[in-house]
């Protein structure tokens, strides 16, 4: 059994430099900066004690800051392209622990997924502990979900047999990693440097918060959706 006593912290990893969209983390979606929906969202959820960025970029963490968090500066070796994710939260998390605060369970959230609500997190970690779940993802379901490749010998169907269409009723649910956020205990994450493990849980979150900002055209897109639902 993973220990999961201690504080519930919200952790953010929000590294300066990006390809798609220079200085991605603090362009501005919406009227705040993309990094602050994600922060707001988590310090207003209620089983989250502390919410934590790290990040390289002292700009990032002086908006972090801004929004009340606390900022965790990222040390050089993990803040390339090919470092991970769960290298950046295990350190901001130690670095929290080493301030004397014991962390029990981790709250990993995306900043390029600013289409959330605060319910989300805490219906998340409500089941969580409900289904006495180990770790947790968050997923959208997809309906009419018809798969092809093309390897250069012509389209090919994946995941169906588009010569025996079923009906929509007779298809199994299926369901997308969303990456919105995920929960785990800080054991697990030190154990396995990995954020699933143990008996897994999946929160089913509302489609159109799937969509996340990688290009330019994202920010767009996502503004419109937070306006239109109301979040913005």
């Amino acid at each position: 059994m993973l220990d999961k006593t201690g504080l519930t912290v919200a952790v953010i990893a929000a590294r300066g430099g990006s390809k798609g969209i220079p200085q991605k983390n603090l362009i501005d979606v919406a009227g705040k900066p993309l990094i602050a929906w994600t922060i707001e969202q988590a310090r207003q959820a209620n089983g989250v004690n502390q919410v934590l960025v790290s990040s390289d970029s002292r700009a990032i963490l002086d908006t972090a800051e801004k929004f009340g968090a606390i900022g965790i500066e990222r040390p050089e070796d993990i803040s390339g392209d090919t470092a991970t994710s769960e290298s950046a939260w295990r350190h901001a998390v130690d670095a929290f622990e080493a301030r004397g605060n014991p962390v029990g369970l981790v709250v990993a959230l995306q900043a390029t997924s600013p289409i959330r609500e605060t319910s989300d997190i805490e219906a998340a970690l409500t089941q969580f502990h409900s289904e006495q779940c180990d770790s947790l993802l968050t997923v959208a379901e997809i309906e009419d979900y018809f798969m092809w490749k093309d390897d250069g010998a012509g389209p090919e169907s994946i995941n169906y047999d588009y010569q025996t269409r079923r009906r929509r009723q007779e298809i199994q649910k299926r369901y997308l990693e969303n990456g919105s956020f995920y929960i785990f205990p800080a054991a697990l994450l030190r154990a396995t440097a990995n954020r699933l493990g143990g008996k897994i849980g999946m929160y089913v979150m509302d489609r159109h918060k799937m969509f996340q900002i990688d290009q330019p055209e994202d920010v767009k897109l996502c503004a419109v959706i937070m306006h239109g639902y109301g979040y913005a």
